[in-house]
């Protein structure tokens, strides 16, 4: 059978007619498809994908700490659809014009990589990860047999090792999964395997009336789980928690009692370390007494505080992780790992995890290859295809260290506290609380409600503040910053330090902005 001859490119760079048609010599037809030769023009795709890195490295990478950049190009959805001209046609478009569209593409996202982007739990640009995702998206692998991804199951085995033994651990299991909502969902079904391993082949019917406990500051997803897995949202108790947003172990004893005397069966308490607004770390040792006094599996979301664990100052905010059945980490936060990078952590050695998700898919998971198909681990997975998230993790703590991860820590907790104190000093800004974390909640007071007594008038009024500052900031494009109203409290802008490429001019230029961008409210 022929092949296509050598093609030669057009003077002008474009594809001459010559190369989009194959030789007719031995055309092989099937279905009036010609098969000889290959389908692309590879040379073309080379080029296009050259000419797309290097404005990958000019328009984002090389600007991503420029504070001279806005963070974001705001346009209205109607406005943006035409700008980028959304829809799919039938012919393809020349490559000049899809460079363009790459183009309009960075210029409307978000930054995220700015040094001013606070708005979200991970902000910043790891150059390490940065470069792994690169090799992961052209290599395109799936992590879920040794024989397809060698290189990529030993690196998520190294570096759930590595996680492990941070936890404090002697040994466990793990897998990196897409997002810390997915981890806590894992967790609950995994607790009740344990609890009720016929559950797997014979489902809910004839289960008594499952119950979990978790704090009133968790995150949404436990809700999500709970109705998802079957296990319905009425059937979590959110246990109150005291100022700080910390889960009050006294109450959650309490509510443990009463749920066995309704005739219910606890099997779970999901504890927070690093609460999602307030940045609060729930007492995990005490936590843990009830949950060993009530035969309870505990799982510790730790997605946004787990980094901590890095640090050997800041470590005791999470005092007791060891004790804990299962925990949520997400490097992608605080270690920057990119999104997505989280694991979900099991202290069990005896194989649970498979047990519980294995499905023993006979086309995959071929029990007589040649190698040792322990190293097989996509059946501990709900997924199939799985995306080698761990390789982003484990070449930047290579490139860093264990203490350069270690000094990211202390540098952002570092900053926070200089914030705290400016915060502190300048007319018009208030505390909501000390924090613990890299959470600083704080509110804006303009001049015209300066002199008001706090009363329903007042909080009603600055209410409104935070988001005119958050709609002024955004077309400004000058910096992006989170707010919300929380537990009866008005709206309050939440202030997230991660990034190490923030110094602390960011920080006063944040104060400053918001103070410029607000007083004539």
């Amino acid at each position: 059978m022929s092949l296509l001859p050598d093609r030669e490119r057009a003077p002008d760079g474009d594809i001459s007619p010559q190369e989009m048609v194959p030789s007719r010599k031995n055309v092989v037809l099937v279905d009036g498809v010609i098969l000889n030769g290959p389908a692309t023009d590879v040379k073309a795709g080379e080029k296009f994908v050259e000419d797309a890195c290097r404005l990958i490295m000019e328009e984002v990478v090389l600007k991503a700490t420029d504070i001279n950049e806005k963070v974001c190009e705001w346009r209205p959805p109607e406005e943006l659809k035409r700008l980028l001209d959304l829809e799919l046609r039938d012919a393809g478009e020349p490559h000049h014009r899809l460079l363009q569209r790459c183009q309009d593409v960075i210029r409307y996202s978000v930054k995220t990589n700015h040094p001013r982007f606070f708005n979200q739990l991970y902000a910043g640009l790891d150059y390490y990860s940065l470069v792994a995702r690169f090799m992961t998206e052209a290599l395109n692998p799936s992590v879920y047999t040794y024989e397809v991804s060698p290189v990529f199951l030993l690196v998520e085995e190294a570096v759930l090792k590595k996680m492990i033994e941070f936890i404090g651990w002697k040994e466990g299991d793990g897998i990196f999964n897409p997002g810390g909502s997915v981890s806590n969902m894992y967790a609950m079904n995994l607790a009740r395997y344990k609890y009720c391993p016929d559950i797997k082949e014979k489902g809910l019917s004839g289960l008594p009336r499952l119950i979990l406990f978790t704090s009133a500051e968790c995150h949404y997803s436990m809700k999500k789980s709970a109705s998802f897995l079957g296990i319905g949202t009425e059937n979590v108790c959110f246990v109150e928690t005291d100022g700080r947003g910390k889960m009050i172990p006294e109450e959650l004893e309490k509510h443990v009692q009463e749920a066995k005397k309704e005739g219910a069966a606890p099997f779970l308490v999901c504890a927070t370390s690093g609460t999602t607004v307030l940045g609060a770390f729930d007492p995990l040792d005490e936590i843990a007494d009830i949950c060993e006094r009530h035969g309870l599996w505990l799982h510790v979301d730790a997605s946004w505080g787990g980094s901590a664990l890095m640090s050997r100052k800041h470590r005791r905010l999470l005092q007791g992780i060891h004790r804990a059945d299962s925990v949520a980490w997400n490097p992608h936060k605080m270690l920057m790992a990119g999104i997505q990078c989280c694991a979900f952590l099991v202290k069990d050695k005896s194989d649970l995890l498979k047990r519980c998700y294995s499905a023993n898919a006979s086309y995959l998971f071929q029990q007589d290859k040649f190698y040792d198909v322990s190293y097989d681990t996509g059946d501990k997975s709900i997924q199939c295809s799985r995306r080698p998230d761990a390789f982003k993790f484990w070449l930047a703590w290579k490139a860093l260290g264990t203490l350069g991860l270690e000094e990211r820590v202390n540098r952002a907790l570092a900053l926070s506290r200089y914030l705290v104190e400016e915060i502190k000093k300048r007319e018009g800004f208030k505390l909501l609380m000390e924090p613990e974390y890299a959470n600083i909640c704080f509110w804006y007071i303009p001049p015209s409600l300066r002199q008001m007594e706090e009363g329903p008038e007042f909080w009603a009024k600055l209410h409104l503040v935070a988001p005119a500052i958050k709609e002024r900031m955004m077309k400004k494009g000058s910096l992006m910053l989170g707010y919300q109203p929380h537990q009866g409290k008005v709206n309050f802008f939440r202030q997230v330090v991660i990034s190490p490429q923030v110094s602390r001019e960011d920080m006063d230029f944040l104060l400053d902005e918001i103070d410029l961008l607000g007083r004539d409210m």
